[in-house]
Order: structure tokens, then C-alpha cells, then sequence
């Protein structure tokens, strides 16, 4: 009987210190939850991090997928809060817009920033500069004086290397079709004027159509079928960015004119390796999204901590590939990059 009452009496205290460790451990829980929010009732990561939102243009192709890479390494490098944002598709700037004023009411430190529209997207950059936030643009450019740096392709000069690609055909006459994305972004209008520039001079070169599509791989496909079928003396296609590149590829497999047409054109995916590989794209013009990502973040943390940037336009540079040394090992660095 003694010794069963003992037992009864240490299950009891141990139930005793069970509860007791339970309400504790509910208890610090609660506080926890407490300070992880913020005074908006929004979850903070970590309320001694400075914050940085990177706003693309989109989030879902290999561009802006290296871009993020690269963002991601610099905060944790310099012990960064990130969150990385981008419209749906590459025209809405409305919801870019949207993104930039959610930031400001976050209360983040810094925006790195990649406008989709030049001019319809300065309003909001210069109200976030005037609430107090640095702003890096990446890629492509907004109209606004307010920015602190600029880091992207040097994409006038991008041009006119497909320019002087183009340059290089031994045809008489060279008839050429360009595909080009939103009229309103910046970089791809440089690129254009690039490319003009450089082949205007050849008495070789009759530029037939120049269209601007979605930027989607479908739209660029179906517009390029189009401009083929009007036009069927163009032998050189040129266009610049990754959805137009994979639409323009698709459009030359389909009607069958790889062999007949030269393409020169922008980014890289495996995808439009493979055209390259196979001889249905000429040249990529590729770019260094993960330094943009990089850099970027980079001159954020350098401007938020009162340091001056080194540079406040910083080109990132791109690399002309063919078939002729896309299996150069620092080529292959470019195509593969690793994340």
C-alpha cells in the first residue's frame, strides 16, 4: 500500500511539472508570435534585418530566375532581409506599380528595381525616394532622376554587336525582320537602335518588318509566322529577350526555314541551347542576370549604410555565342551558370 501511494504521488508531481513546462513553453511561444509581427499585423523575418524588395519585371523565366539567384547570394553575404517580386507577364506595370507602393508601406529599406514601362513606372519610383527608400534599377531603366544606380547590359552596345553578327552573312542582299517586345521598355528599344545603327550604313541591308510582341514565346511565334508568310524575301531575324528568342525559334522550326534564315538572338535556356546546337538559331547575345541580381543588392546595402556605390552605372556585359565555341569552357559557364 505505501509503496503504491509513492507511485501515485510521483505521477502526480510529474504531471505537475508537465503542465507547469507546457504553459511555459505556450507562454514563450505567444511572446514569440508578438514581436514576429509587425505594427500591420504582417510577419517580419527578422525585425534586425535592413529589407530589400527586388521587383522584376516578371519571376518566371531562366533571366529573371538568375537574377534572383544572384540577389539571393548577396543577402546573405551582407545579412539581408529579401523578397522578390514581378508581375505576371512582362507588360503589366500597373501591378509593378502596385509592388513598389506595397514596399513603401512594408517599410522596406531599398527597392532593386526593373520597370517594365520607362515612363509608367516613374511616378511610384520617385513617391518610394521621397518616402526615404534607395532605389537601384537592374536591366531596364525608369525615367526618373531619383535612382542612385543603374547596373545593367550595356544594351545599345548589345545591338549593335547583333549588328555587326548580321554583318558577317556573305549574302548580296540581307532582308531582315525584327521581333522586338514591349515598345515602352527601355532596354529593348536600345537594343533596337543598337542594331540599326550598326547595319544601316550596308548597302546590303533592307530592314522589311519590325514588330513588337508580347512577351511571350506564343505571341513571338505567331507574329514571326506572319511576318514570314508577308515577307518571305527576309533571310535575318533579329530579336532580343528570352520569350521572343524561344517564339522567334519555334516560328523557323515550324516553316521550316533554319536553314535559309539567319537568327540572332537574346538570352539563354536550354531550350533555345538546343536551337543553337542544332543549327535553328545563329547567335545568342547573352546576358549576366545573376551580377545584375548581385550588384544590385550589392549598392542597396552599400546606399542604405550611407556608403557611396563605386560605380552609379555599372554594365554587367554580354557575350556573343555561336555553334562555333558554345562548347568553350567559359561559354559554357555563361549558358550553365550555377545557381
Amino acid at each position: 500500500m505505501v509503496q503504491n501511494s509513492g507511485k501515485r504521488i510521483l505521477r502526480k508531481v510529474l504531471y505537475v511539472v508537465l503542465a507547469i513546462l507546457f504553459l511555459i513553453i505556450c507562454i514563450g511561444g505567444c511572446i514569440f508570435i508578438w514581436n514576429s509581427l509587425s505594427s500591420n499585423g504582417k510577419a517580419v523575418v527578422d525585425s534586425n534585418k535592413q529589407e530589400i524588395a527586388v521587383i522584376t519585371k516578371s519571376t518566371t523565366s531562366q533571366f529573371w530566375k538568375s537574377v534572383f539567384s544572384g540577389a539571393n547570394a548577396a543577402s546573405t553575404e551582407y545579412n539581408l532581409g529579401i523578397t522578390f517580386e514581378g508581375p505576371d507577364n512582362e507588360e503589366d506595370y500597373e501591378k509593378q506599380n502596385e509592388l513598389i507602393n506595397k514596399a513603401v508601406k512594408n517599410g522596406v529599406d531599398a527597392i532593386v528595381f526593373s520597370a517594365v514601362d520607362y515612363n509608367a513606372c516613374a511616378e511610384a519610383i520617385n513617391y518610394a525616394v521621397s518616402q526615404g527608400l534607395k532605389v537601384v534599377v537592374i536591366d531596364s531603366d525608369v525615367n526618373s532622376d531619383r535612382v542612385s544606380c543603374r547596373i545593367s547590359t550595356d544594351n545599345y552596345l548589345a545591338g549593335k554587336k547583333a549588328g555587326e553578327k548580321v554583318l558577317e552573312s556573305t549574302e548580296k542582299a540581307i532582308y531582315v525582320g525584327i521581333v522586338n517586345f514591349d515598345k515602352n521598355s527601355a532596354n529593348g528599344q536600345e537594343r533596337e537602335q543598337g542594331f540599326r545603327d550598326a547595319v544601316e550604313e550596308d548597302s546590303r541591308v533592307t530592314i522589311i518588318d519590325s514588330r513588337n510582341v508580347l512577351s511571350t514565346s506564343e505571341d513571338a511565334k505567331n507574329e514571326t509566322k506572319w511576318m514570314v508568310r508577308q515577307h518571305p524575301q527576309i533571310n535575318v531575324i533579329v530579336t532580343f529577350n528570352e520569350w521572343t528568342s524561344l517564339g522567334v525559334g519555334y516560328a523557323i522550326e515550324e516553316e521550316n526555314l533554319a536553314d535559309e534564315t539567319m537568327v540572332i538572338a537574346f538570352d539563354s535556356n536550354i531550350v533555345s541551347v538546343e536551337m543553337l546546337e542544332k543549327g535553328v538559331v545563329d547567335a545568342l547575345l547573352v546576358q549576366n542576370p545573376y551580377a545584375m541580381g548581385y550588384l544590385g543588392v550589392e549598392c542597396a546595402y552599400r546606399l542604405i549604410n550611407n556608403q557611396s556605390p563605386k560605380q552609379t552605372r555599372i554594365d554587367t556585359s554580354t557575350q556573343l555565342i555561336t555553334r562555333d565555341n558554345m562548347f568553350d569552357e567559359e561559354c559554357q559557364r555563361i549558358l550553365f551558370p550555377f545557381d
